[in-house]
């Protein structure tokens, strides 16, 4: 009696966590969002107008704003305003190093021929015969390769719970294992730790 309470508490948990979190994160996120609609004048703000609040509204408003942005951008006077507010952000010595190293990180994940992310590897770390799993984030290049005795690529090290941080190693490309894993599976692995296996691909099987 009392396994098959446990069993069923446990089972409770399994739905609820998930769907709890998920839930959570949205909200938090349309949270967030609504409170970009502040940067409107009171007066033109949808509460006034409206005289109650829609949640959700904010999530609008941001991509219409990502959106016209990105128009301003693309045109021929709004490119020459980036490039003057680029100009002025790097002749600030702190803001400089840190606004440079997040908008390459961005361009690589958002440019069109972008590879990184893309592909999981596990490679032996820290030592032989212990392996981790590692997104290639591309080929190692300029000083860092010329100085080095083979083709390197470059891998980022995710951590357990938190995949978002981790660390950058530099590999012989040779010395990789490249998976068939996708990287939702790979993401889903290393924030289990090792709990939730993906399912084997036929690829794989076939090897």
């Amino acid at each position: 009696m009392k396994k098959k309470i446990k069993n069923t508490f446990l089972a409770g948990i399994a739905v609820i966590i998930p769907i709890g979190l998920t839930v959570y994160i949205l909200f938090g996120m349309i949270n967030l969002m609504d409170k970009i609609l502040k940067i409107i004048p009171p007066r033109f703000q949808p509460d006034e107008l409206l005289s109650f609040h829609i949640p959700g509204l904010g999530v609008i408003f941001t991509l219409i704003l990502i959106f016209v942005i990105g128009l301003i951008t693309k045109s021929y006077l709004g490119n020459k305003l980036v490039n003057l507010g680029e100009w002025f952000v790097n002749k600030i010595p702190f803001v400089r190093g840190v606004y440079q190293a997040i908008k390459q990180l961005v361009d690589t994940i958002f440019s069109d021929k972008s590879q990184s992310f893309k592909k999981v590897v596990i490679v032996e770390y820290p030592r032989k015969g212990m392996y981790v799993i590692a997104f290639v984030t591309g080929k190692a290049k300029g000083e860092v390769q010329t100085k080095t005795a083979k083709n390197c690529i470059n891998l980022f090290v995710p951590t357990t719970p938190n995949p978002t941080s981790g660390f950058y190693i530099m590999v012989p490309e040779d010395d990789v294992i490249s998976m068939d894993m996708t990287v939702e599976e790979a993401f889903k692995l290393v924030i289990s730790g090792g709990i939730v296996a993906p399912q084997e691909h036929p690829e794989s099987s076939q090897k």
